[in-house]
């Protein structure tokens, strides 16, 4: 059974419909207008146990809106969900003990008691053993350093500390469900590639991970799946490796060789890629088809004109993926839109209004 269940998942917020203005604000106060906004627009989701997952999309898609309302602090206008099988608006407190919540910009430290007395308070209130609760401490501060930050209080730690806390208290009581809003915001390099690391190991324990970041490594390196939101409506859901397979198949290959090499006799050589000169005249770069030609191709035609030294292959990053992914879900859209309206000035979409 899936552990996040949401089948038609919808919300959508009233909003004052107000004029500009002392006149406007007095005929608001008299005669109360509003306008609806779908923030969440008939969501289907489904996460099983272990799975670790990228929610990723523009701001005001409806991200941090889904979160609330497979957390409990929303109550859906419409649709349904299911964490761990329970409803999370009404039964609350029950969810509350099967997730963790990590948001890189809020904190559910208490300001004026030390990291140590925070994660103390949380052990009461989710009623942790003490041998449980102090072999995961142990397990924390190997992972993300807390032995010099837990006798700081809460209003003292800098931003990278107070994540690398606010992750130990999200997991103290081990939830099947972790939420995570910038996981890595705020930390140094190390310490990110250690957190990675570790939550790529949450999967082994059957926890779920969600997670939400404008860092696109922290999602190449945690997640499999992918689910984009556009506008509020789902317009991606599968698999990493896929969706790169689909929309990024292009790889770049750039190769110095110990002699001259002209970009000519090689493009003739390689009739189906793009050859181009490199930096100096012992260099060259070609853009492939990873589907139609394989690297040692080209490697095989480069060798029957110079000697080569050194190459190195560049694969999309994920961020060129997600703006294809926009670019193609928008023309898609607007050629359904040209087909209605007819209309001679519609102008095309391309990955740069969606970046």
């Amino acid at each position: 059974m899936a552990v996040i269940d949401a089948r038609g998942l919808t919300k959508v917020f009233r909003q004052p419909d107000k004029k500009p203005g002392w006149a406007g604000s007095f005929k608001h106060v008299v005669s109360r207008t509003y306008q609806e906004k779908v923030a969440v627009d008939g969501i289907d989701l489904h996460i099983e146990p272990g799975e670790a997952v990228a929610y990723v999309g523009p701001n005001g898609a409806g991200k941090s809106t889904t979160v609330k309302l497979l957390c409990g602090i929303l109550v859906p206008s419409a649709g349904e969900v299911r964490i761990d099988g329970l409803v999370p608006h009404e039964q609350r407190a029950a969810v509350a003990r099967r997730i963790g919540v990590l948001f890189g910009q809020r904190t559910q430290l208490w300001w004026d008691l030390t990291v140590a007395d925070s994660l103390a308070t949380l052990r009461e209130i989710y009623s942790v053993p003490e041998t449980l609760y102090r072999s995961r401490l142990e397990r924390f501060d190997e992972v993300l350093g807390l032995g010099d930050i837990l006798p700081v209080t809460g209003r003292k730690l800098s931003l990278g500390q107070r994540v690398r806390a606010d992750l130990a208290a999200a997991l103290l009581h081990r939830p099947s469900v972790l939420y995570l809003d910038e996981p890595t915001i705020g930390l140094d390099v190390a310490v990110k590639e250690r957190v990675r690391t570790f939550l790529r190991s949450l999967g082994d324990e059957g926890i779920t991970v969600m997670l939400t970041s404008h860092d696109l490594q922290d999602i190449e390196d945690v997640c499999r799946r992918l689910v984009i939101i556009d506008a509020g409506r789902i317009i991606f859901d599968g698999d990493l490796a896929a969706l790169k397979d689909e929309f990024a198949k292009d790889r770049v290959l750039r190769l110095e060789t110990a002699g001259p090499i002209e970009s000519a006799e090689l493009a003739a050589l390689l009739p189906t890629c793009e050859v181009t000169a490199g930096e100096h005249p012992r260099a060259v770069t070609v853009r492939f088809d990873r589907f139609t030609t394989a690297a040692g191709q080209i490697v095989s035609a480069v060798g029957t004109l110079a000697e080569l030294t050194d190459f190195q292959v560049e694969e999309p990053s994920i961020e060129d993926v997600i703006r294809r992914v926009y670019a193609g879900e928008l023309l898609a859209g607007a050629g359904a839109d040209s087909d209605t309206a007819e209309s001679d000035t519609a102008e095309p979409v391309t990955a740069g209004d969606v970046a």
